[in-house]
């Protein structure tokens, strides 16, 4: 099973329980299971937040002037994070605070030379540079340099529903009426692939046709696979954990590949 991140809001919440998902999400799941669900969403609205807020102060705080802030607020509405949260963090951007924030890109190797790409929103690259670097050490693995694995990645939009939002060919019809390129349904949900370029266009129509969707996300998907075993996805499972809680990341993304048994046992613990 390929093992990939999302973005901030699947990242944290509800990519966790859909088995669409690959590997370490799935890991996450169980995570949220044993009572982590009040620390989790508010790391994860801390989150969303602060792309909202560094969306709206790229461009106009108007989300229909602005592609990628309305992109961080379809996300964030599919994540139920309240109307008001989403209005404070898009007022923000114009409050004349001194917090300015910048998107930095780590990339590098975990243990077993797995690809490992990291988003981050710092208002501090010394610090955030320095504490990812810490996390790919400790768990054995190494920073590279910007282009190291990106190349083994491909950028594209994913957007989730739940198996109740319709059936497999209802979904279908409505991601081909929107322009997305892939359905992919099964008994737990339906995960709709876009161009990166398209995403917003597409997760708006589908909202016409479907409703809310579970999550709306840019992500780097691999092209190329690491297999793992049960040592190896253990390990890079700790990486990612690690890495994901620290507040100035947002997103992990890793090209993972473990036995579905392997990771069924991992899990189960």
């Amino acid at each position: 099973m390929e093992a990939y991140g999302r973005g901030p809001g699947a990242r944290l919440f509800s990519t966790w329980t859909n088995a669409l998902m690959a590997g370490h999400s799935q890991f996450k799941n169980i995570m949220h299971r044993k009572g982590r669900q009040d620390k989790i969403r508010s790391k994860l609205f801390s989150k969303l937040s602060r792309e909202i807020t560094v969306a709206a102060k790229m461009g106009t705080p108007d989300p229909d002037m602005n592609p990628r802030l309305r992109l961080a607020v379809q996300n964030a509405k599919a994540q139920s994070m309240p109307k008001d949260n989403i209005e404070r963090a898009i007022n923000k951007a114009s409050s004349g605070d001194d917090e300015n924030f910048e998107e930095v890109r780590y990339e590098g190797y975990g243990p077993n030379g797995v690809a490992v790409l990291v988003e981050a929103l710092t208002d501090n690259r010394n610090r955030t540079g320095g504490a990812v670097r810490s996390y790919f050490t400790k768990h054995g693995g190494n920073l590279g340099s910007t282009g190291s694995v990106a190349h083994m990645f491909n950028r594209v939009g994913e957007i989730r529903y739940p198996a109740e939002a319709g059936s497999a060919d209802d979904v279908l019809e409505a991601a081909i009426e929107a322009g997305a390129d892939d359905v992919q349904s099964s008994e737990d949900g339906h995960l709709i692939t876009t161009t990166f370029d398209t995403l917003g266009t597409v997760a708006g129509e589908l909202e016409k046709a479907l409703g809310e969707a579970e999550s709306v996300n840019a992500v780097w998907q691999p092209v190329i696979s690491t297999e793992v075993d049960e040592d190896g996805a253990e390990s890079i499972m700790k990486l990612i954990a690690t890495l994901e809680d620290d507040d100035d990341v947002q997103n992990v993304f890793t090209n993972f590949d473990v036995d579905e048994e392997i990771l069924a046992k991992l899990t189960a613990a």
